[in-house]
C-alpha cells in the first residue's frame, strides 16, 4: 500500500481491558480470561475516546478479553467487530498461568534470552515471528480495504501487537521488544505516509492503573 493513492490510512492497535491475571502479573497467552471489573470500566473510557476517531473497521482477537474490549467500541460506532483468531496471543506454552517471578525462578535463561530478543519458543509455544506471521496478514487484509483516511481498529493483546507492529514498520525481530510495553486499554497508532506506516503515537489512552505485562 504505497503511493498518493494509499496515503492518510490510520491503524489504531487496541490491547485489551485488565484482567484478574493481568493485575496478578500471570502470562496469559491463550489461555480465555475474561474482563475483570476495572477492565470492563478501562474499555468503556476508551471507546468513548476512540469512537472519536470514527473508525470504519474494527477486528478483534477471539478472546473473550480482547472481544468484551471490543464490543464497547462497537456498540458506540454501531460497526461489527470481526472476530479474528489469528489475532489471539501468543501461545506461551509452559508459561502460560505463571506469574512474572515464577517464569524467572522455573525458566530463567530461557526468559533472559527473549529479553535479549533471541528466537524463543516461551514455554515452548509460538516464536514471535510465527504470531506476526498469521496476525499481519489480517491486518493488511483490512487495511486495503480502508477508503482514503480510513482508520482500521485492531483489538489484541500486547505481544501479538507489538510483533504486528514490529513487523508492518520493517524492524528486525530481534528489536521488537524495543518498541516497549502497551499499558492495558491504551493504543499504539499506525498512520499510512508513501514510504511505509510510521508508528505516530505510541501507548496512548485514557490513564490506567498500571502497566502489566504480556497477554
Amino acid at each position: 500500500m504505497h503511493g498518493e493513492s494509499s496515503r492518510g490510512r490510520r491503524i489504531v492497535l487496541w490491547r485489551h481491558g485488565q484482567t484478574a491475571w493481568n493485575r496478578e502479573q500471570r502470562f496469559q497467552g491463550t489461555t480465555d480470561i475474561g474482563l475483570n471489573a476495572a477492565g470492563v470500566e478501562e474499555a468503556r473510557r476508551a471507546a468513548t475516546a476512540l469512537a472519536a476517531l470514527t473508525p470504519d473497521a474494527i477486528i478483534t482477537s477471539d478472546l473473550k478479553r480482547a472481544a468484551a474490549t471490543a464490543e464497547r467500541l462497537s456498540a458506540l460506532v454501531r460497526l461489527p467487530a470481526v472476530p479474528k483468531t489469528g489475532l489471539r496471543e501468543a501461545y506461551t506454552g509452559r508459561w502460560q498461568g505463571l506469574t512474572h517471578q515464577e517464569i524467572v525462578n522455573k525458566y530463567g535463561e530461557e526468559y533472559a534470552a527473549w529479553k535479549r530478543g533471541e528466537p524463543v519458543r516461551r514455554g515452548g509455544g509460538e516464536l514471535d515471528t510465527e504470531v506476526a506471521e498469521r496476525a499481519v496478514p489480517i491486518v493488511e487484509r483490512y487495511a486495503e480495504r480502508l477508503p482514503e483516511h480510513g482508520t482500521l481498529v485492531v483489538v489484541s493483546h500486547g505481544g501479538t501487537i507489538r510483533a504486528t507492529v514490529g513487523r508492518l514498520l520493517g524492524l528486525r525481530p530481534s528489536k521488537w521488544l524495543s518498541l516497549g510495553g502497551l499499558s492495558n486499554c491504551r493504543w499504539h497508532v499506525l498512520s499510512q505516509e508513501s514510504s511505509g506506516w510510521r508508528l505516530s503515537v505510541r501507548n496512548t489512552g485514557a490513564p490506567q492503573e498500571a502497566e502489566f505485562g504480556e497477554g
